[in-house]
């Protein structure tokens, strides 16, 4: 049974802000250290999987940016599908035993907790890292993605849409950390801390345009300043974002 757990996500190969989370007194408490997931796609892909694996404590979840990586990596990339350049890109800085790290990535993960007692670690939802659920997700489709979870898993830990939320489903308790490297919203690093039966949702907040600049220095991505500047910043706020990824929770039209 494990003490404490913080949670990360959607690290995106940012190793500045990955640094900051990792700094934080409770993040460096914790039992476990658990990362549900999109690690490395993004401008500094082997610096933050170097800085993962070195973690005694912490355990990687498969996220569906991390197969789309082992996929281009590994000449496995599905013909006419077009990735994202940054993910190509970020493909091409892995070493073998990096691909290999990723591909045997679990999804989802269970792991016991004090005060939760099983809890179900995964991207999307713990049946598809790729689905998208939401905040505001209707309570068929929790039921849809949660059909297959045994019933004494009363927790969910989720990432993928790199907004943090806590919500109730039909008893469940559902958490999303946010994202660390690419957040929605309000820039910063995002994480969760679950400790007696609790969760609270935390925000480190960084010297943004330092984290810009380090990203910018520490990456050989031709379009890093770019990237670095839309999404570290938060450009994109948690409206912009709820918009564009909507149509995908299986809500109806309008």
């Amino acid at each position: 049974m494990i003490e404490t757990v913080a949670v990360l996500a959607d690290i995106h190969g940012v190793l500045p802000v990955l640094d900051a989370v990792l700094a934080e007194p409770d993040v460096r408490a914790a039992g476990r250290i658990v990362v549900c997931g999109d690690h490395a796609a993004g401008p500094q892909p082997a610096q933050v999987l170097d800085r993962l694996a070195a973690l005694d404590n912490a355990v990687l979840v498969r996220g569906n940016a991390d197969r789309d990586l082992v996929a281009l990596a590994r000449g496995e990339f599905p013909p006419g599908d077009e990735p994202y350049p940054v993910d190509a890109w970020a493909a091409a800085q892995l070493s073998p035993a990096h691909v290999d790290l990723l591909a045997g990535l679990p999804h989802p993960l269970i792991l016991d907790v004090t005060g939760f007692g099983p809890v179900a670690f995964c991207h999307g939802t713990p049946r598809d890292d790729n689905e998208v659920v939401l905040v505001d997700t209707r309570l068929e489709r929790w039921a849809e993605a949660f059909a297959g979870l045994p019933g004494e898993v009363q927790t969910v830990v989720c990432g993928h849409t790199h907004m943090p939320f806590t919500r109730l489903v039909d008893r469940r308790l559902v958490v999303n950390p946010g994202s660390v490297g690419m957040p929605y919203g309000r820039p910063g690093g995002h994480w969760a801390l679950l400790k007696d039966g609790d969760v609270s949702l935390r925000r480190v907040e960084i010297d943004v345009d330092a984290a810009v600049a380090a990203v910018v220095a520490g990456s050989a991505y031709p379009d890093r300043a770019a990237w670095a500047d839309d999404y570290l910043r938060a450009q994109a706020s948690d409206a912009d974002a709820i918009t564009a990824f909507g149509p995908r929770d299986g809500r109806p039209a309008g």
